[in-house]
């Protein structure tokens, strides 16, 4: 019983841990799979800012969004 005291919690923090540092942000990753620049998805490139980021998508990153891949993706 006194194990469970510390087991519980570390078990918790640790899985914390994980779910944080997962991110769904669009990371050089994408550009490497797409092989396509980030300014092809985005209209201002500032990584450390990720609001703007996301208020930033060219009409390609609003299809990437939503399509998770650029297959079929006709643009201008």
């Amino acid at each position: 019983m006194r194990a469970m005291k510390w087991v519980l919690p570390t078990v918790l923090l640790g899985a914390g841990f994980l779910v944080c540092t997962m991110s769904s942000y669009g990371t050089p990753t994408f550009a490497k799979e797409t092989k396509k620049a980030c300014n092809y998805c985005h209209t201002q490139v500032k990584p450390a800012d990720k609001d703007l980021m996301k208020k930033s998508l060219t009409d390609a990153g609003k299809y990437f969004q939503e399509h998770k891949s650029l297959d079929g993706y006709s643009g201008k």
